[in-house]
């Protein structure tokens, strides 16, 4: 039964999540601050040409949420149930997404935006592997 929750549970939620976390953490989510907190460079890495990579906490969720958005892609549903209830869940993150987007000042970013529309992506293409391939042949 908690593998069949987990399976049906988009992996988007964590990332979405921690930026909702994050927020509400560093000022509220009708904050400005908090988004350009998340923007702000945590540690600089140096490269072999000498340049200087800036990484924020916000391009770490990025790379969280590519992470999630793979693995989710990847890992399927064992049936279609599961499938319809993951697809159900994943639309309702993005309508909670582009809420956030549209309505609180601290998730006004390119940051959560990118991750709005990894939802977006997310929900496409599991709607076209799921429905976008003709049904198995009928067994005799």
């Amino acid at each position: 039964m908690l593998r069949a929750v987990f399976a049906a549970l988009p992996l988007l939620v964590l990332p979405v999540a921690a930026y909702a976390l994050l927020a509400v953490g560093l000022g509220g989510i009708m904050s400005p601050e908090a988004a350009s907190h998340l923007a702000s460079p945590l540690f600089t890495l140096t490269t072999a040409a000498g340049g200087q990579w800036r990484v924020s906490l916000g391009d770490l969720l990025l790379a969280g949420g590519l992470a999630a958005g793979f693995v989710d892609l990847i890992k399927g549903a064992p049936d279609r149930h599961t499938a319809l209830v993951n697809h159900a869940l994943t639309i309702a993150l993005f309508a909670a997404c582009l809420a956030a987007l549209l309505l609180a000042p601290a998730f006004t970013s390119s940051i959560f935006f990118l991750l709005t529309l990894m939802v977006l992506l997310d929900l496409t293409a599991g709607l076209i592997g799921t429905y976008g391939q003709p049904a198995p042949p009928a067994q005799r």
